[in-house]
């Protein structure tokens, strides 16, 4: 949306404003420095200064990890920091997203405006604790938005959630033995656990490749080529 300067503060955004999808977009439009704002449940959430250790770098390294996954997985989009239409009072800005593109079969599409709209099927948060929105309004929102998956990394404990939609609920996804939790939407998306938290790089890539050597992996990009 193009960016007009304004200090009319009938027009700009406040946190705690109760405003409908298309106000929102219009004031948000007219603030070309805010970096992040978002509405949930028809009200507005306001960025914060992003920590390096609390969030700026545990979203790089995931932002990494999925970059692995996509090269490795023709047919898929990762997109980071995007504004996402879900309905007429949800319009969150997910750090990270994952999606198989609507020419390929996926649920999202990119609107005419170049914003993403509808579920799609991966989206990750990094939250500062299990207080955070993230895991409350927001895991609601999208639970009934239809995300398949939802990724919540709580850094200040230490934790990773990752959810799967069944039926109408989220189900956590439970680490195996070797500490991985494995996609069940995306065949070869495994996260080493503890490779997140110690910032290993390197591990995170080794634990792609396994995943995309599967057989599944196989299948999915044969799959998604078949579009």
């Amino acid at each position: 949306m193009a960016r007009l300067m304004t200090t009319d503060p009938r027009t700009l955004l406040t946190a705690g404003d109760r405003l409908s999808r298309t106000e929102f977009e219009r004031r948000y439009a007219a603030m070309p420095d805010l970096k992040k704002a978002e509405l949930i449940e028809g009200v507005v959430y306001m960025g914060s200064p992003v920590s390096y250790r609390r969030h700026g770098r545990p979203e790089r390294l995931l932002a990494i990890w999925l970059a692995f996954y996509e090269v490795m997985t023709p047919g898929v989009e990762a997109t980071g920091n995007t504004t996402l239409r879900l309905d007429l009072d949800n319009e969150p800005q997910p750090d990270l997203m994952l999606r198989v593109p609507e020419r390929r079969g996926g649920r999202s599409r990119i609107a005419a405006d170049g914003f993403v709209e509808g579920p799609p099927e991966l989206v990750i948060e990094v939250a500062a604790s299990s207080v955070s929105y993230d895991l409350h309004q927001k895991l609601h929102v999208y639970r009934r938005s239809g995300v398949t998956e939802y990724l919540v990394h709580r850094v200040d404990d230490g934790a990773i959630d990752w959810f799967r939609l069944e039926e109408d609920d989220y189900v956590p996804l439970v680490a195996a033995d070797d500490g991985m939790l494995r996609s069940t939407v995306f065949p070869g998306l495994w996260l080493p656990v503890r490779a997140l938290l110690d910032g290993n790089v390197p591990g995170l890539r080794a634990a792609v490749e396994s995943g995309c050597a599967s057989l599944e992996h196989r299948q999915l990009c044969q799959r998604l080529a078949s579009v």
